[in-house]
C-alpha cells in the first residue's frame, strides 16, 4: 500500500494532468504482488526475470479484472492492462509514463536501502545499475529528476552523477 501511494504522490508531481488510464496504471504497478511470492520461482537470475515477466501479466490481468468489475469500458481496460503489462515502453505514452513513475519513485525512495543491501557491489555495477534506471525513463523524467524535484540520496549524487554524465 504505500508503494502505491508513493507512485500515486509521484504521479501528482510529476504529471498532475496525468490521463485516468495513466493514473490508474501508475496505482496497479503492484497490485496484489505480495500473493506471487519471489521464491515461487527459481532463486536464480532466470527465476528472477521470470518472476518480474509474471508479474506485468498478473499486474495487468489483475487491474483488468478490478476494472470491469467497476464498471470500466474494454478500451479503458484494455489501456490500462497494456500500461501495467509494460508493453511498448518508448511508444505507448502510458507505459512510458508508468516507467518513468516507477523509476522516479525508486530513486527518490528505494534506491539509498537497495545500495545499503549490497554493500559487495562495486562502483561500477552501480553505475551499470543506475544507467539502467536512467535509460528507461523519458528525457522529460531525466529532467525532472534532476530538477530538485525528487529527493534524491544525497549520499549517491556523486555516483548519479557520473552515471550520467
Amino acid at each position: 500500500m504505500l508503494y502505491g501511494r508513493r507512485m500515486s504522490d509521484m504521479i501528482g508531481r510529476f504529471a498532475p494532468d496525468a490521463s485516468e488510464a495513466a493514473q490508474l496504471a501508475v496505482r496497479a504497478q503492484h497490485i496484489r504482488r505480495w500473493t506471487v511470492p519471489r521464491n515461487s520461482y527459481p532463486m536464480d537470475k532466470e527465476g528472477y526475470h521470470a518472476w518480474r515477466t509474471g508479474l506485468y501479466t498478473f499486474h495487468a490481468d489483475t487491474a483488468g479484472d478490478l476494472m470491469r468489475k467497476a464498471g470500466y469500458d474494454d478500451a479503458m481496460i484494455e489501456r490500462v492492462k497494456k500500461a501495467v503489462g509494460k508493453r511498448g515502453i518508448k511508444v505507448n505514452p502510458d507505459t512510458q509514463m508508468l516507467e518513468d513513475i516507477a523509476n522516479l519513485v525508486f530513486i527518490e525512495h528505494y534506491l539509498l536501502a537497495f545500495a545499503t543491501s549490497k554493500p559487495d557491489y562495486t562502483e561500477e555495477k552501480w553505475l551499470e545499475i543506475i544507467r539502467r534506471t536512467w535509460g528507461k525513463m523519458s528525457k522529460y523524467a531525466q529532467a525532472f529528476a534532476l530538477s530538485g524535484k525528487i529527493r534524491l540520496p544525497e549520499s549517491l549524487v556523486p555516483l548519479i552523477t557520473k552515471a550520467i554524465s
